[in-house]
């Protein structure tokens, strides 16, 4: 089952796709969002969707530290709702409380990349990553 993982900002969402056995994430691209004139990014996730042959979606669920929802939580949710419409497919959340940290220091203590640009251009994608792979280690059937 190949799920694609995505990190959903307010410009932006990242974009993560599994392996066919649902074992490893890897990083596809950026999605550039605009809310105020309703581009979701639905167009480039629909080839997305057929290159991959995906299943369903992952989203990262952005609750606040202490376990509450905000305004992020209900962005998130609004968007699971549109892909639910336009793709017919499930969607499920994963927490991803400091994913975008984390994303961050992986850049920039294992992968080296200290370029706050380098690092803004793929850090969204690092976050899908995060998201997603903690989403398919939980749910591992072993």
């Amino acid at each position: 089952m190949r799920l694609i993982g995505l990190d959903v900002g307010s410009k932006t969402v990242g974009v993560a796709v599994s392996d066919a056995l649902g074992i490893t994430a890897q990083m596809v691209e950026t999605i550039m969002i605009d809310e105020n004139r309703y581009n979701f990014g639905m167009r480039p996730l629909k080839k997305i969707v057929r290159k991959y042959e995906a299943n369903g979606f992952v989203l990262g669920l952005p609750k606040n530290m202490d376990g509450s929802a905000g305004a992020s939580v209900a962005r998130s949710k609004a968007y699971a709702e549109r892909l639910k419409a336009k793709f017919n497919l499930p969607v499920y959340f994963s927490d991803e409380r400091l994913t975008t940290a984390q994303s961050q220091r992986i850049l920039v203590e294992e992968a080296g990349v200290h370029n706050r640009h380098k690092q803004k251009a793929i850090i969204d994608q690092m976050a899908a990553v995060l998201i997603l792979q903690n989403y398919l280690d939980l749910n591992r059937k072993d």
